[in-house]
């Protein structure tokens, strides 16, 4: 979904601004999930901090200085423009995994319970 919204939805100012930003946390999350089992708030946590340094990285033209062309797969993973709005849309992706994640262990002890 997120390479669908990066190369095909670019021109949906919405979806490209805001919900990739949103979404990409939940992806973090699921992919390493998949991997390792870890703590959910800790991971949850550390991915919104991945964010952020991320984001700041874009703030210094990180992906230019490494030499990434413009349009690159790497180019656009890291990106180029540093925004503020981002990160708060990290932080709104990582707060609705975090309910996600809550509710749906609350789900499973009920069951246990029962």
């Amino acid at each position: 979904m997120e390479v669908i919204i990066a190369t095909k939805l670019g021109h949906v100012f919405f979806v490209r601004a805001y919900l990739g930003d949103i979404i990409v946390v939940m992806l973090l999350y699921t992919f390493i999930k998949s991997f390792v089992k870890v703590d959910n708030q800790k991971l949850i946590f550390c991915i919104f901090v991945f964010s952020c340094l991320v984001e700041f990285a874009q703030y210094f033209s990180i992906a230019e200085k490494l030499g990434f062309p413009e349009g690159s797969l790497m180019y656009i993973v890291i990106g180029n423009s540093f925004s503020w709005i981002d990160i708060l849309c990290y932080a709104a992706g990582c707060v609705l995994l975090y309910l996600y994640v809550k509710i749906k262990d609350s789900k499973q002890e009920n069951v246990r319970l029962n």
